[in-house]
């Protein structure tokens, strides 16, 4: 079987991509390539135009239970064991500079 990428065009996407690669990768990516390809193309083969395109090979059936308001923590107790709180919410250290 005829190899469905050439190093040339592995050497052509590393380019694009900005990627450094050595000779030996580019070889060995090739080979990689070409199996992922080849996979690929059997698959294609084997999908038939009578099968509709589905997500998942089994049916999926979502369960979802009533929405209704169950008694929760009032602000007071969710804060209690806060290491420290400030107006009513949580205060974490600064992560991010206010700069965008």
């Amino acid at each position: 079987m005829m190899a469905a990428i050439s190093r040339e065009e592995v050497a052509h996407l590393a380019r694009l991509s900005r990627l450094a690669v050595t000779e030996q990768e580019l070889d060995q990516f090739a080979g990689q390539l070409d199996v992922i390809l080849q996979s690929v193309a059997r698959v294609g083969e084997v999908a038939a135009d009578d099968i509709p395109p589905t997500s998942h090979s089994v049916p999926l059936t979502n369960v979802y239970r009533d929405d209704v308001p169950q008694p929760s923590l009032t602000q007071a107790e969710a804060l209690s064991g806060a290491p420290d709180a400030f107006e009513g919410r949580f205060r974490v250290p600064r992560i991010l500079d206010e700069e965008a």
